[in-house]
């Protein structure tokens, strides 16, 4: 019997989990006038730890494209940076949309 993944927080707040998130990129042509899309997905890791925003960590793993597993950087408290609220997020006049 196959379990599926918990999609509940850890119990502690110093244990966090990965999650995945697959998202699509599409092209739209015409041939022979007929429209064709080609879709293709673009994998997103993120770490999710209780009490804190959830980080995208996806430049920072290592994928096995053959096997799907996700290997972390040996030391992820020095590699991947701490995420903050959005109340915490400022923008300041005349920065970009």
């Amino acid at each position: 019997m196959n379990e599926r993944p918990s999609t509940k927080y850890p119990s502690s707040k110093d244990e966090c989990r990965i999650a995945e998130l697959l998202q699509y990129t599409c092209d739209h042509t015409v041939s022979e006038g007929r429209p064709l899309v080609h879709c293709f997905p673009i994998p997103r890791i993120f770490r999710l730890c209780q009490g804190k925003p959830a980080v995208e960590i996806t430049k920072f793993v290592q994928v096995d494209l053959n096997t799907g597993e996700v290997e972390l950087p040996s030391k992820p408290g020095e590699a991947i940076p701490e995420g903050r609220p959005w109340t915490e997020i400022r923008r300041y006049e005349g920065s970009s949309p």
